[in-house]
């Protein structure tokens, strides 16, 4: 392929929306442009290279005895109200009518579609097991869209979803697709870790990630180096603590705090550390104000939180409903004096904390020495907060560490949760009716394309592993006025083309310094630079990933890329 025939317009500056490495570079380098916020089409490079790795899905997939099939994106309302999530989805769900009023929505998922192809196509035990499989793009009405397609609202994903008599079956099916997806993973040059995670809106009895790790992802995780314990920081459990036994309950105590109301300016005016601190968040769950309490040094855990109330929709409190619950300005709300009746949540902390502080419901006022017991009384004392550095490890007692991570993967047992809400059954081998014993397994194909480029890339651009190089090799001859470059240019090319490598010739009329930048930038595994020693029959070689710039015959050069692509394949 020539260059100057590709549809691809590279980019010297870094696009100003643009957050992460991966869409920065995405960008740059011609993969992608954007549509709208969280929206995007992928350019002739960007799409080789996301072919190449929906390949790399689809083999594996195969490979395991899933079998391929396609669902429809718009999809009826029925089919999820059946399982309860039409409401479930909440805002992130695209609903949309057709002329005659009827309710659809953009697929944001398929648990529903299969379950019921399933059930309407397998009646006896004898068709199971059987592991069903799709790649298609999937909608979510993200709220905050951002990182490129690491968060966007149009998403391609592959979803796979097993069907099976008993747990024992489901078992076996959910540890062949986990092997499935660490073959994936490993063809695509991954560094990623397996945790255990949240079950979300999926539902079901237990699910892992497949975590890429990286300094930018989303997701904070939970591990320990003494074991092999991992979670995502949603999931990860926070240790109850034991209350001192003996300690002096101080008088409660109102103190003015003017214009005081981050934990940060409480620190400073009242020269305390932010573990004498309790703060109370309120937040809205489903339309119902509740109080949320965690230590001053800590953070609540939305995920944990909304599973608590098994949560549609959630978010923090509006200026309006603090004021109307507390009495007072955002800042100065707490668990002592409320003027309206709420629930009030305290983390495990917080219940073992002793003559701490809390606001006071009153603007610019707090109180200290407050206790449990004695001046309030939660609700419920249950695990909010989110996993930090140091807490022990549940498996093993031992300090755990965190990083975070870019979630790729994602599998579940669901169990007989959408079954029996669909009437997904089978009969056994005495004509009994049982419903059927799921799994599912998704994996973010964009998604991956992006965690691949923020594990793969340097100063100057890309770095591709050569599974999901968009080109294997190009050639790059440095100037179109001397006939023997070019001719040997084309050579290179013709002869690692009839030899099944996929190969650029950037014949552009730039400048060389012009074609490798670019050809660093879009990341090509292997160049060859044919020069002014072309009379000679020598070029350069190099590959992206190195430094190192060798001298060699074309012939040569020839062997080493072809060489350098086969041995990428084993």
């Amino acid at each position: 392929m020539r260059v100057s025939k590709l549809f691809m317009s590279t980019q010297r500056e870094v696009p100003s929306d643009a957050e992460i490495v991966s869409h920065q570079l995405m960008l740059r380098a011609g993969l992608m442009r954007k549509a709208a916020a969280g929206i995007y089409s992928y350019m002739p490079m960007g799409y080789r290279a996301y072919r190449k790795v929906e390949a790399i899905v689809r083999e594996e997939m195969d490979r395991a005895g899933a079998q391929e099939l396609i669902m429809p994106a718009v999809l009826p309302a029925e089919t999820y109200m059946a399982s309860g999530r039409w409401e479930k989805f909440g805002p992130e769900m695209f609903r949309l009518k057709d002329r005659g009023g009827r309710q659809f929505c953009l697929g944001p998922t398929h648990e529903e579609p299969f379950t019921e192809a399933v059930r309407d196509t397998i009646r006896s035990y004898r068709n199971l097991p059987v592991t069903l499989y799709q790649i298609q793009h999937k909608y979510r009405d993200e709220k905050r869209p951002r990182f490129g397609v690491v968060r966007s609202r149009e998403f391609v994903m592959k979803d796979a979803y097993s069907f099976d008599v008993d747990e024992a079956g489901l078992d076996k099916s959910y540890l062949n697709m986990k092997e499935a997806y660490c073959k994936i993973f490993d063809r695509c040059d991954l560094d990623y870790i397996l945790v255990d995670a949240d079950s979300g809106a999926m539902g079901g009895s237990g699910s892992q990630e497949f975590m890429v790790k990286s300094a930018v992802g989303e997701d904070a995780i939970a591990y320990c180096p003494a074991c092999d314990y991992a979670a995502n920081e949603e999931k990860a459990p926070c240790p109850k603590v034991e209350a001192p036994k003996d300690f002096e309950m101080l008088p409660m105590e109102k103190i003015e705090t003017p214009h005081v109301k981050t934990i940060e300016e409480l620190m400073e005016f009242m020269h305390s550390e932010p573990t004498a601190f309790a703060k109370t968040i309120l937040y809205n769950i489903d339309g119902k104000i509740v109080a949320v309490m965690v230590r001053g040094d800590r953070e609540i855990n939305e995920t944990k939180l909304g599973n608590l109330f098994d949560a549609t929709e959630m978010n923090l409190a509006s200026f309006e409903e603090v004021e109307r619950v507390t009495g007072a300005a955002v800042g100065f709300a707490g668990p002592c004096g409320l003027k309206e009746k709420i629930e009030v949540i305290a983390d495990y902390e917080v219940a073992a904390m002793t003559n701490f502080i809390v606001g006071a419901n009153e603007t610019d006022f707090h109180f200290k020495n407050v206790n449990i017991g004695r001046d309030f009384t939660p609700d419920r004392i249950v695990d909010v907060r989110g996993a930090v550095e140091g807490d022990p490890c549940p498996k093993c007692g031992k300090p755990m560490s965190m990083c975070r991570g870019i979630e790729v993967g994602h599998i579940f047992k669901l169990g007989t949760k959408y079954s029996d809400a669909l009437h997904c059954v089978y009969l056994d081998k005495d004509g009994k009716e049982n419903s059927m014993i799921m799994g599912c397994y998704g994996i973010g194909v964009s998604r991956t394309l992006a965690a691949i480029i923020e594990q793969h890339y340097d100063e100057n651009g890309i770095i591709w592993p050569m599974s999901v190089a968009p080109y294997q090799v190009i050639v790059v001859p440095t100037t179109s006025q001397d006939e023997a470059v070019v001719k040997m240019a084309g050579e290179i090319h013709d002869a690692l083309e009839k030899a099944g490598a996929e190969v650029l010739i950037d014949d552009r009329e730039e400048r060389a310094g012009v074609k490798f930048k670019d050809a660093d930038l879009i990341g090509i595994p292997v160049r060859i630079t044919v020069g002014r020693k072309a009379a000679e029959g020598k070029v350069e070689y190099k590959l992206r990933a190195g430094s190192e710039v060798v001298e060699m015959t074309a012939e040569e050069a020839i062997a080493a890329a072809l060489k350098e692509i086969e041995t990428a394949k084993k």
